[in-house]
């Protein structure tokens, strides 16, 4: 928000009941800057209004410049952590931990004013635990917050003394309402669960009061044990019942829980959090943390997964992947590489492991040398052996399952092949050969990264320190590429895709954080595809059905699917770590990092409806 000195005309606002005048102009002279304090108390007995007064005063800002309302996070069953996540969302870094959005905040510069309605309804879990009182998320996160200079918060309290200090301002709406009641009892509350037919709780159908309570209330059941139990070993709560009590009552070591529900939960909490209605969403995510490693759960959950426009297909969590490509050809098969330099091949549609080997080592690899050989002055192709403490790949473009282009994390170009083939090895080797020689000639010649794609022919995409692009067949000899300088900064990943009708694609990434598009035939596209204040960790493109696809991985751990021909994009609402990517033009989309690797399926024919 700007503070300034003139209060806005309360006129100008939304309308407001004759006895909401008062209390609803002395907050807007609190927001406007004009009272000097950075706390405004709104306290009052349940239905005096408060809430109504804080969302009233959100609306009358919207498209209002000068008056901005950063975050509005309304409060009841969140805890410190789940409020964390939420705040974290709203003000644009994603769902943090409370530690890591206090320097978020504190290093923001922007003058922030946040809403926070029913902070004394804050709290979830055991009640003998801090999570379950309000108290515990004022001091741990809300104190720290408004000790900063620049965050200024309206904040709902009731008729408790939270964030009683000296100096705030406070509106007080009086007993108007009455006084809060007593929560509903666990037996009233699944009393309120419509049945299905063989007559098990129908959560799809629960009432919203029910979802928010009914974990809370076992907590308090005298039977508590059986009651959250049940609820927890119910794959349809899960999906449907709060996910801030879930997180909340998950986090008690003390309560069993069927299978590794703990684990998966806590993977995919900060993001469950965020989809409070779209259970379709949350079973998607749900299933996807589950997958690889409860496998009971995962199986529970895939047929609510499929309904939606992505879900997990397979996942190996304990596999470290430091780069991957689809391998060209008719095997459907994955190379991947780990951080140790082993390089082995999957199965697209299962991940399982591809030949009885599991892969091929790299120390069973030969590598085609790159400077000058006994040919004379401008070298030639000499094979030597490669030892496995030698290679340590970041990206990949395979020629097919037996040999590839590799990029080495100490920047260089490295033909690889399995078995003797000169006219790959001399194709290959042409390749780094010029690479190696321009990055001895001049420093922006370094590459800096390298990308795949083809389903026609393959191809390797080359980009450099000087933010040019270079295309290379891999399926036949080029002496040259094609070149064409696309970013002003280090290009940071790069892909490209054959379409049917014959023009080539390629998209790379620069170090500002720019994404850009190439058609190999003409000028790159005089703006970027996207910008963002992040880096770009993977780019992955595909001729689908749909039409051409481009999967864009980022610093910030999102994931964005553009339809490259339309300009629509969908962000995928990952779990994971995303270092390298692959997209199968059936809509297969395989992510990979240190933590594991995983395939998720794209329902091309919806992805683009929204």
């Amino acid at each position: 928000m700007t503070v300034g000195t003139v209060t806005p005309d309360i006129a100008s606002w939304p309308p407001l009941d004759d006895d909401k005048q008062a209390p609803g102009q002395q907050l807007l002279d609190w927001a406007a800057g004009s009272t000097g304090s950075r706390l405004c108390l709104l306290r009052g007995s349940e239905g005096s209004g408060k809430s109504g007064l804080l969302a009233w005063l959100l609306a009358g800002t919207v498209g209002r410049p000068g008056l901005t309302v950063h975050a509005t996070v309304p409060s009841e069953g969140l805890t410190t952590e789940s409020f964390a996540w939420e705040l974290g969302r709203q003000l644009g870094y994603g769902p943090l931990s409370p530690g890591r959005l206090l320097e978020q905040v504190g290093a923001d510069e922007r003058p922030l004013l946040l809403l926070v309605p029913d902070l004394h309804r804050a709290g979830a879990g055991p009640v003998d635990l801090p999570s379950a009182s309000p108290e515990t998320l004022v001091a741990e996160l809300l104190e720290p917050l408004l000790a900063l200079p620049h965050l200024r918060a309206a904040v709902e309290v009731g008729t408790s003394g939270l964030l009683a200090v000296d100096g705030v301002e406070v509106i007080d709406l009086g007993q108007r309402g009455g006084e809060d009641t007593a929560p509903a009892s666990y037996a009233d509350l699944v009393a309120a669960v419509p049945r299905t037919a063989d007559g098990r709780p129908d959560w799809s159908r629960a009432p919203d009061e029910v979802l928010r309570h009914v974990l809370d209330a076992a907590l308090r059941t005298d039977d508590q044990g059986a009651a959250v139990r049940g609820l927890l070993s119910d794959p349809g709560f899960l999906v449907h019942g709060s996910a801030a009590a879930l997180t909340a009552a998950l986090a008690d070591e003390r309560i069993p829980v069927p299978g590794r529900l703990r684990e998966v939960w806590r993977r995919a909490a900060p993001e469950l959090t965020a989809y409070h209605t779209d259970s379709a969403e949350r079973a998607a995510l749900l299933h996807a943390a589950a997958v690889g490693t409860d496998p009971d759960l995962t199986e529970y959950l895939r047929p609510l997964a499929r309904r939606h426009w992505w879900s997990a297909v397979w996942g190996r969590p304990a596999l470290s992947v430091s780069a991957l490509a689809l391998v060209p050809g008719e095997e459907r098969r994955l190379l991947v590489a780990d951080p140790t330099g082993r390089l082995r091949t999957y199965d697209v549609d299962s991940g399982a492991a591809a030949g009885t080997s599991d892969g091929v080592s790299v120390g069973a690899v030969h590598e085609v040398s790159v400077g000058p050989s006994d040919g004379g002055p401008t070298g030639g192709v000499a094979s030597s052996f490669v030892r496995p403490a030698s290679l340590r790949p970041r990206s990949v473009a395979p020629r097919d399952a037996r040999s590839a282009l590799l990029l080495d994390r100490s920047d260089a170009l490295l033909p690889l092949v399995t078995e003797d083939d000169p006219t790959t090895a001399f194709t290959l080797g042409r390749i780094a050969e010029h690479h190696g020689s321009a990055a001895l000639a001049e420093e922006a010649s370094l590459v800096t990264a390298l990308g795949s794609g083809g389903t026609r022919s393959p191809y390797a995409v080359v980009g450099d320190r000087g933010g040019t692009v270079h295309v290379w067949s891999l399926g036949e000899y080029q002496d040259l590429p094609r070149s064409c300088r696309v970013h002003g900064q280090p290009v940071t990943a790069a892909t490209c895709v054959d379409l049917a009708d014959g023009p080539t694609l390629t998209f790379s990434a620069g170090a500002d954080g720019s994404v850009r598009l190439w058609e190999t035939s003409a000028e790159p596209m005089p703006v970027p595809v996207q910008q963002r204040g992040y880096r770009t960790t993977a780019l992955a493109a595909a001729d689908t059905p749909a039409g051409p696809v481009l999967a864009v991985a980022w610093s910030d751990g999102e994931l964005h699917l553009w339809h490259v021909f339309s300009g629509r994009m969908r962000v995928l609402p990952w779990l994971y770590g995303c270092d390298t990517l692959a997209l199968a033009p059936e809509g297969l989309l395989v992510v990979g990092d240190a933590g594991g690797l995983y395939a998720v399926q794209l329902r091309l024919d919806v992805l683009w409806e929204q």
